[in-house]
């Protein structure tokens, strides 16, 4: 067992990392949140379709995303070994890979977009959701670039770069969405589709953001980029994959189970769909707090993990994941006690906040149960472990969790709250599994007093 005083050590360095992440992980949700309010006057009907149309997107473009993933554990760990070349490296190897992404992603996007006529969605929300949904697939290149800087920033205990864009991003999304949204500053008012435009303008602002935090951060000299761009190798891709693929899979799968169910959720009326998705941005928004942590563990794990100290790895998982638990203890209070005042800061529509407050009990059931599952992934991480996650995701969300909530909407008639009680049971199942296999993996690891240091990819090039 982990002594106390490696803990308390652990503590200070965890929270520079972790709260500047926790604030970027915050600002990265809030902006769903802005969109969700600011098209709240619209009615349940723009609601749903903005909610829905995020959800389709994201559930392709996290995959992208998550397959950069990998550079958190490959950039802490060189950096924990005091090799900066080999960071600079992976971050180029990142953002090819980034741009070898984006064109299937679109193409898949555009298919789904295709697609969606065919998928049975309420009428009054159909055609929102097809003018929403077919621009914002156009952030996806922003999307991946920005993942890209970003985990090369967090392997490298830069972190401050990456909240502030993402909370200035959050500035800038909200004034796109009251000039195109409602007509102002001269602007068109075009709806739902201006609050989609609107995010497509704050994605590539917090990609430009951060590649200018690397370039006068790490003073680039934009001739060392033709150098380290010339030094691309097929084994520094594969290795890259190897840790990306799991890690992107677990991600998708989870991501993808909530969009099912909104998906699921936007075949209800309008007032389900859209007390799905106030609820679903609410639980979501605690949810970024034990995500950043996550994120944070695993930098800081992986960084003992290159330095060759198992004690100190232990220690920092441990720490983000005792956080966690705190954090979404107190989560689960504000769900319980104020759930109608939550809900009436996106809609005044009495039906809506009446369901959405019986979502938010649901979601306090599993507050604890989410926050375990999303830190114990980021910390496994930090060990090289993310194929572990991305069975447990695919097992508790799929075979259990959606199947469950399928039957209690559709087939017993209990309506969306049968979604969430299903979704409930996979992040319980979730959590508890991968809570037991981080302790058994740092276990092993401090017997054996070895630390899983990746090496394979080094000898390349």
């Amino acid at each position: 067992m982990i002594q106390p005083a490696l803990i308390r050590a652990e503590l200070p360095p965890m929270l520079r990392v972790a709260i500047p992440v926790v604030l970027a992980e915050l600002g990265w949700m809030t902006m769903g949140v802005i969109d969700t309010i600011m098209v709240g006057p619209l009615g349940p009907e723009a609601i749903a379709a903005a909610g829905v149309g995020t959800s389709l997107h994201m559930a392709f473009a996290i995959f992208g995303m998550g397959l950069l993933l990998g550079l958190d554990t490959l950039v802490s760990q060189a950096f924990g070994a005091g090799q900066i070349i080999e960071c600079r490296r992976w971050l180029v190897h990142g953002v090819a890979l980034a741009f070898l992404l984006t064109p299937p992603l679109m193409l898949i996007c555009w298919g789904v977009y295709i697609a969606i006529p065919a998928l049975g969605f309420h009428p009054a929300v159909l055609p929102l959701l097809e003018g929403y949904y077919g621009v914002i697939i156009w952030s996806s290149p922003w999307l991946l670039l920005y993942a890209a800087f970003r985990r090369y920033l967090q392997g490298m205990h830069v972190v401050k770069p990456v909240m502030f864009a993402l909370v200035s991003a959050n500035v800038v999304n909200a004034g796109a969405n009251w000039a195109l949204i409602y007509g102002n500053l001269g602007f068109p008012a075009m709806g739902v589709t201006g609050a989609a435009w609107a995010t497509i303008i704050s994605r590539f602002y917090m990609a430009a953001v951060l590649l200018m935090a690397i370039v006068l951060h790490d003073r680039w000299r934009w001739s060392d980029v033709p150098t380290l761009v010339g030094r691309l190798h097929r084994a520094w891709f594969g290795r890259l994959l190897q840790l990306g693929f799991p890690a992107a899979s677990t991600v998708a799968l989870e991501v993808g189970v909530f969009a099912s169910a909104t998906a699921l959720a936007g075949k209800l009326d309008p007032v389900s769909a859209a007390s799905h998705q106030i609820a679903l941005n609410i639980a979501a928004l605690s949810f970024m707090v034990p995500l950043g942590l996550g994120s944070a563990g695993a930098v800081r794990v992986g960084h003992a993990v290159g330095a060759g100290d198992p004690p100190r790895a232990a220690a920092a998982g441990w720490t983000a994941i005792l956080l966690a638990m705190i954090v979404m203890v107190g989560a689960a209070a504000t769900f319980l006690l104020i759930p109608r005042t939550l809900i009436g800061i996106f809609t005044r529509d009495p039906a809506v906040v009446a369901l959405g407050a019986s979502l938010l009990f649901v979601a306090a059931v599993f507050q604890l149960f989410d926050g375990l599952q999303g830190v114990t992934t980021g910390v496994l991480r930090g060990v090289a472990d993310t194929r572990t996650p991305m069975i447990t995701n695919l097992l508790a969300h799929w075979f259990f969790g959606l199947p469950v909530g399928y039957t209690l909407c559709f087939v017993f008639g209990v309506g969306v709250i049968g979604l969430w009680i299903g979704l409930s049971t996979g992040l319980v199942i979730a959590g508890i599994v991968l809570l037991g296999v981080w302790k058994r993996r740092i276990g092993t690891i401090q017997v054996s007093g070895r630390t899983p240091r990746l090496t394979e990819a080094h000898t390349a090039g």
